[in-house]
């Protein structure tokens, strides 16, 4: 075994064995504050002694699933959730567990949601001597949004695996789903109003370009909003533009401003009002189906495929009549003018860290900042006060892989997206990390290499345990001694749930799954 392994594989578990007598409440992420008192809560049956429906719902199900209690009228210990006026955090919430039973009191409908999921960790935890530790916890998180991202056009996820992804973000306190529905090699997302969208241009995918057509019906994706929105986490959708357009131009090619020899038909045409109205009738649909706030346009590496733009006449026209002097001008008129269009069906543009210089109004969108190999862009986007999400390749893209020996996950210069690496971050930036400009922290999942289900829970977990407590943990009370008991504690969970993975005590237990060959989707749809 590699020298690097074996010590790292001591680490760990020094780590685990040294932090093991203090934590005897295992809860990822870790709550602000944790008060253990002397006594145990003994239970079979629990009385439900709250009105709020959804929420009784909800934890019936968990508890049947689980196993966890019986659900009586009159007997059992009670189980109490009621508003907390004072808790002016909507997201932040009190559990308390004493001979009184078990009580939660939240400053809105997010934090009784997160109090039971504290509840529910604690109780599959002991779910084998049916009692609970005495204890009170106070908590709330530190940023506002703990999101992660999925790509789907490289390779569908499904709507299943979607569903088990959501459940595992609410078991880890997270809130927002980037659902990534459309890029070069396919579109995943259906709109009425242009159907060869689905019928032509989900076809295919990173690796089989005559795959048969994958996407989500718009009864789909209600129903995935649902299911999202019940576990407190609003699901955010990205439709690109004006690059990673590929798919959509193989279905309408009037649309289409060219490409590169290694991106084919990768842009929308800028030039061409057809083109406008064509994109604004997708975002009016997709609006009217995420009641979220917010719709991410990608916005993001156009210079791959611009450079048919200069020759195309509408593009000429164009700079002609708003006295555009460059291709990179003609992009920030893209973007500013697709962004009115966003503001007018009452939503917040989103965009990758391209959009910094795009003119758009400091307070009418919110940045990603990803290139991690540019942290001079980081730095542009706090002076010039954009609100922004952290999301940079290191360590954050869970494509990345995140263990010396793996073979199937991307580096960048050597550099991979470790467990340890997330827990460090976003302390590691060593900038103003409180910012009130900073939303919060995302991981993203990109599917050129994972097609799989087991591959994709591989790359997910336990890093998503990491990004959670990142985004929800003071730093103060960040310790990554503390972080692996509880780990520990919590991959026991993850088993009886069968996924499938990577854990850092036991490299053996779960082998790297076969990733898949990337091929050059787009040469094959170019006649």
């Amino acid at each position: 075994m590699n020298q690097k392994i074996i010590q790292y594989s001591i680490m760990l578990l020094l780590s685990f064995t040294a932090s093991f007598a203090q934590h005897p409440v295992s809860i990822i992420p870790q709550p602000q504050e944790i008060t253990l008192q002397e006594g145990k809560l003994s239970f079979e049956k629990v009385r439900l002694q709250f009105s709020n429906t959804s929420l009784k719902k909800y934890l019936a199900k968990e508890f049947k699933k689980y196993d966890l209690a019986q659900i009586s009228k009159k007997k059992g210990v009670a189980i109490v959730l009621e508003n907390d006026d004072l808790q002016k955090n909507p997201e932040s919430y009190r559990l308390s567990i004493s001979n009184r039973g078990v009580e939660i009191a939240a400053g809105g409908q997010a934090g009784l949601f997160y109090g039971i999921q504290s509840l529910l960790q604690i109780m599959r935890e002991n779910n084998d001597s049916k009692t609970l530790p005495f204890c009170e916890i106070v908590d709330e998180p530190r940023y506002g949004w703990r999101r992660f991202m999925v790509d789907e056009s490289r390779h569908f996820v499904g709507k299943q695996k979607v569903k088990q992804i959501l459940d595992y973000m609410a078991f880890h306190k997270m809130n927002v789903f980037h659902w990534h529905l459309t890029d070069a090699q396919g579109w995943r997302i259906e709109i009425k109003k242009y159907p060869k969208l689905t019928t032509i241009g989900a076809k295919g995918n990173e690796t089989n370009a005559n795959a048969p057509a994958q996407f989500y019906s718009q009864k789909d994706i209600q129903e995935i909003v649902k299911y999202a929105t019940e576990r407190q986490i609003q699901v955010i959708p990205e439709i690109d533009m004006p690059g990673h357009a590929s798919a959509a131009i193989l279905a309408y090619p009037e649309n289409g401003g060219g490409g590169s020899e290694k991106h084919p038909n990768f842009t929308f045409n800028p030039g061409k009002e057809e083109t406008y109205t064509f994109l604004q009738d997708i975002l009016t649909e997709v609006a009217a189906l995420f009641p979220s706030k917010y719709i991410h346009i990608g916005g993001d590496e156009v210079s791959f495929g611009n450079e048919k733009w200069p020759q195309l006449p509408e593009v000429q026209q164009l700079m002609k009549k708003e006295n555009l002097k460059s291709m990179l001008d003609v992009e920030h008129y893209f973007i500013r003018r697709i962004q009115k269009h966003v503001k007018s069906l009452g939503k917040t543009m989103l965009g990758w860290d391209e959009l910094a210089e795009s003119g758009v109004p400091v307070n009418e969108v919110a940045l990603m900042w990803w290139r991690h190999d540019k942290p001079e862009i980081l730095d542009q986007i706090l002076a010039n006060k954009y609100p922004i999400i952290l999301c940079p390749r290191v360590p954050l893209y869970l494509d990345f892989k995140q263990y010396e020996s793996h073979k199937n996950g991307r580096t960048w210069g050597g550099k991979y997206a470790t467990l340890e690496g997330i827990y460090e971050f976003p302390e590691s930036l060593h900038r103003n990390v409180d910012s009130q400009q900073i939303l919060g922290v995302q991981g993203n999942l990109w599917t050129e290499r994972f097609s799989s289900s087991n591959s994709i829970d591989f790359m997910i977990f336990p890093r998503l345990a990491a990004i959670s407590e990142s985004g929800w943990t003071k730093p103060e009370n960040k310790d990554q001694a503390s972080f692996n008991k509880r780990l520990a504690t919590i991959l026991k969970l993850y088993d009886q749930d069968k996924l499938y993975y990577f854990n850092p005590f036991d490299i053996s237990q779960h082998p790297e799954p076969a990733g898949v060959g990337a091929t050059e989707w787009q040469k094959n749809h170019v006649k």
